[in-house]
């Protein structure tokens, strides 16, 4: 029997393909990497974008919510005038604030030559210890101790205190502003036919003083007021005769016209 001759195992011959592991590799790193420089290239012009656009807002009046910006140059004439409209607005306002301050000031001078003319009055006549003077941010104020214008318990004035009310009177008739006449008492309970309570003998006494300076017929009678306080705003204590005493007054203030002057421009 013949022998059947070997059959060789055919074997294809193929090439060594292990570099294209490495390879691949590598090009997907090389991907990656395009990936991150084109993202970044693409962040850094919407950030240049966002920048040109507030550029645009800043310097060319911007766009609506919902458009585009569109750079408009401007017009150099109406920008001229927009900073020359500004300059003349600054300068009038500058202006306006000068003039007040300066009305202001005469305002005060003028009160503190009325508080001259008191002082003098009350020095001349010995008043030192019954009347005085004191220059506010709200105007010119007169405290006037009750024994210098009244009896106890009484809202007759003395005729001493009818001379001090026209004299005063006389001075104001050159400034022409508001006055109001206060009373006030001390908290002793006064129960009489006429004062029921402090509050009558307070208003009753602030409106005599008040009809003796308007006899003075060159005073607007508008510009005046009268009001009693009561007890209720002591200026000392109660618990002394002293204080009492001090509270037992009638005051007289000569109001500003003008807004209030900047604190320590006024000297009391």
């Amino acid at each position: 029997m013949a022998k059947r001759p070997k059959r060789h195992a055919q074997h294809e011959e193929h090439m060594d393909e292990s570099w294209l592991i490495p390879y691949a590799d590598l090009l997907t790193l090389l991907l990656a990497l395009f990936i991150v420089l084109f993202a970044s290239s693409e962040m850094d012009a919407k950030k240049f974008d966002q920048m040109v656009r507030s550029f645009n807002v800043a310097l060319n009046g911007g766009v609506g919510v919902l458009e585009q910006p569109s750079p408009i140059p401007l017009d150099p004439n109406l920008l001229q005038q927009s900073i020359h409209k500004g300059a003349q607005e600054e300068r009038q306002k500058t202006e306006e604030e000068r003039k007040l301050e300066e009305a202001v000031r005469k305002e005060t001078e003028d009160l503190k030559k009325l508080q001259t003319q008191l002082e003098g009055y009350i020095q001349q006549n010995k008043l030192q210890d019954k009347l005085q003077t004191k220059l506010t941010d709200e105007g010119l104020l007169i405290t006037i101790l009750d024994n210098a214008l009244f009896d106890s318990g009484s809202a007759v004035l003395k005729p001493e205190a009818r001379k001090l009310a026209s004299e005063m009177a006389a001075m104001l008739v050159p400034h022409p502003k508001k006055v109001t006449v206060t009373g006030h008492t001390d908290n002793v309970p006064i129960h009489r036919p006429e004062f029921p309570s402090n509050w009558d003998l307070s208003a009753k006494r602030s409106v005599n003083f008040l009809k003796v300076l308007l006899e003075n017929k060159n005073l607007d009678p508008t510009k005046f007021s009268a009001t009693g306080m009561g007890e209720y705003h002591p200026v000392a204590p109660n618990t002394t005769a002293e204080g009492r005493a001090k509270n037992r007054r009638v005051e007289v203030a000569i109001l500003r016209d003008l807004a209030t002057p900047p604190k320590n421009s006024v000297n009391p």
